[in-house]
């Protein structure tokens, strides 16, 4: 046999031969097999352009894959994603924590030591940046910081009382720290922070035993709950016991998850306890402080103003009154367009493969979440359901089918920066809008590990492993973003496409359940699947803490309008006359329930976006598609329930100070 033939030639020979006597012996051993597709004269070969800098130094232009299969194997090391560093000369026992103190001068997307690949990565990004600043990168960096600094300080002057100082000092202190350093080692603060962690918090877990620590975490996180609640004085119909229903509804939610969950013997409880205390914490310092609201508003804003400059290219192809409509075909396909560009030149200077490293490394700290989930986490509710799945394209192809529900589920628990502006145009509360947007994240993270826990290693556990991406490699930016623009157009069309057939299929089951009510005089309201679900929320509503005054129904009727079309309509019958008595209490958990894109037309998007993103995974999309479409609502709702917690006065700061 040729594998006999193979074992037998290398075997016998000294561990000094060649990787080229090696070769030529395979090659002897072959050539008494009688199969010729095994001859190595009759296999493709070519030059692959794009290797790593290692390959190439070692003078070797054909791909190597993987240990086993090479004559060099330690010509790329073997990564190993449980945590460890790499393996191969310098290999680490299993389970040894990596080192991410310098991870940005490592190779881009893999972690390694200090010092590990610094010399490539750097000499890589500095062509791309230019000779100016190879030679001159200090003073560059000197000039940058001299420039955010006087232009803090001048803002600061010239705007002392009419411009909130919050925002611009922490813009100008994460550039002051990201450009130092460029220079000095992070190591120098994260290892006494690691140093104190270690003899504080570890030491306090190490003591309890292991079998009870779930269960004092948990312990913690409702006391918190429970003593941030009840603890604030009532108001109005915001009484205590109010809460309490709202607090009950909570717990419902997270017991018919768990109830129901794909795999309850693999739910990690961190995960989930950590992401719903998450949930609380944000919206106490989004609703109790005006700093959280300012900041997380500006973050809101920016967002929208990036994606609303694709408006300036509706208008030249257009006009500059059909670029105002306020029409999906002209305002958000543009703009998906427009970010998917922007993206993939982000992707070729290297910036968001830095962002995914660096983020990573946190989250998957904090909430034990692969690192592309905590990147699309992060960015939903600022730039919305498909552009968020952008920013980790490489990953898709090889995410796990809890990873593909996750981020499905993140895009259908919140909102985008491109849309929150315009629904505070609407007359809505500014902020719950804002806060709803950062609450719903970590708690789509904690349901959707519910529902579907992790059974599978997944790329991205700890450490950020980029994909090579041969399908969309670009020469320069400008290729990137022509690249970009292709691209765009593809996803652009294939949502489109699905909103259209989905939307349409709802209409012909409302008039086919119309038609059949009209025979059972079911006319008012007429028999359609807002009607159904309407009543099938109505306890759901009553979970939410919803004022038992009349108002649970009115309630629910806009959860399903949600469900079933969109929140741009719900938020449209919220400001409707038909509303105007609802009580604040309840008007305010009726914005948080909203304020999502979990219906059934962004259901379409989803599957088209991460359809086309990766093609080969469509079946897997489509199978776990409905079930994150459910957790993305109850994560929306289960900030309802937060907000009827937290706030304890329900007119809106923003109405307050127009009044005063």
């Amino acid at each position: 046999m040729a594998g006999d033939a193979i074992v037998s030639s290398t075997t016998d020979k000294p561990d000094t031969a060649t990787p080229a006597a090696l070769q030529h012996e395979v090659v002897e051993g072959m050539d008494r097999n009688p199969d010729p597709a095994l001859d190595p004269a009759h296999q493709h070969r070519h030059a692959h352009r794009h290797h790593s800098p290692r390959v190439d130094a070692a003078g070797h232009d054909d791909p190597v894959y993987t240990q086993g299969t090479n004559f060099d194997p330690t010509l790329v090391p073997t990564q190993d994603h449980r945590g460890g560093l790499e393996h191969g000369v310098d290999k680490a026992p299993v389970g040894t924590p990596p080192d991410y103190s310098d991870h940005e001068k490592a190779d881009v997307g893999i972690v390694g030591t200090a010092g590990q690949g610094s010399t490539e990565s750097t000499s890589r990004s500095e062509r791309r940046l230019g000779p100016v600043y190879r030679h001159r990168r200090i003073l560059t960096h000197l000039f940058l910081f001299c420039l955010f600094t006087g232009w803090w300080i001048a803002s600061l002057i010239l705007h002392r009382t009419d411009k909130n100082w919050v925002v611009p000092f922490l813009l100008w202190l994460a550039i002051t720290l990201r450009l130092f350093f460029f220079h000095v080692s992070i190591k120098y603060i994260s290892n006494p922070i690691r140093w104190v962690w270690q003899h504080t918090a570890i030491v306090i877990c190490n003591a309890i035993p292991s079998r009870f620590r779930t269960m004092s975490g948990a312990a913690l996180a409702i006391a918190v709950i429970l003593v941030g609640s009840f603890a604030s004085e009532e108001s109005a119909d915001n009484t205590r016991a109010n809460r309490a229903v709202s607090l009950f509804g909570m717990a419902v939610i997270l017991f018919s998850f768990y109830l129901t969950s794909a795999a309850r013997s693999r739910i990690n409880w961190r995960t989930v306890i950590v992401g719903m205390l998450s949930q609380y914490v944000v919206g106490l310092f989004v609703l109790r402080t005006q700093v959280g609201y300012d900041i997380f508003k500006f973050i809101a804003d920016r967002a929208g103003d990036l994606l609303g400059f694709a408006r300036d290219g509706v208008a030249f192809l257009t006009s500059q009154q059909v670029s105002l409509l306020p029409m999906f075909f002209f305002g958000v396909i543009p703009a998906i367009i427009f970010f998917v560009s922007l993206v993939q030149v982000l992707y070729y200077i290297g910036f968001l493969q830095w962002f995914i490293e660096k983020f990573a490394t946190f989250v998957f700290w904090a909430l034990g979440v692969s690192g592309a989930e905590a990147v699309v986490a992060a960015a939903t509710p600022f730039i919305g359901q498909g552009e968020s799945a952008m920013l980790v394209r490489p990953f898709v192809p090889h995410m796990t089918k809890a990873e593909i529900h996750q981020i499905m589920t993140c895009g259908f628990a919140t909102i985008s920066g491109s849309v929150l502006v315009g629904y505070i145009g609407l007359g809505l509360n500014p902020e719950a809008l804002v806060s709803s947007c950062i609450m719903s994240i970590p708690a789509s993270l904690a349901i959707s590990k519910l529902r579907y826990p992790e059974t599978e290693e997944t790329l991205t556990a700890g450490r950020v492993v980029i994909p090579d991406d041969d399908e969309h490699k670009a020469e320069n930016a400008l290729h990137a973003f022509a690249n970009g623009a292709w691209l765009g157009i593809k996803i652009g069309g294939t949502i489109i496409a699905s909103l259209l057939c989905i939307l349409a299929a709802v209409g012909l089951i409302n008039g086919l359940l119309t038609w059949w009510g009209h025979y059972l005089n079911i006319n008012d309201p007429e028999l359609t699947l807002q009607t159904i679900l309407s009543y099938v929320l109505y306890p759901v509503a009553f979970l939410l803490g919803v004022a038992r005054n009349g108002d649970l129904f009115m309630v629910s009727k806009l959860i399903a309008q949600k469900v079933i079309t969109n929140e741009y309509n719900a938020f449209t019958m919220l400001t409707s006359p038909e509303y105007a008595g609802l009580s604040d209490r309840s008007r305010l958990i009726a914005t948080y329930a909203v304020c999502g894109f979990g219906n059934i037309g962004s259901l379409g998007i989803q599957i088209g976006i991460l359809g086309q993103l990766a093609p080969s995974r469509g079946g897997d999309v489509s199978r776990l598609a409905v079930s994150a479409l459910i957790s993305g609502v109850m994560s929306t709702l289960t900030s309802a329930t937060v907000a009827g917690l937290v706030v304890t006065t329900q007119l809106s700061n923003f109405d307050t100070k127009k009044s005063g």
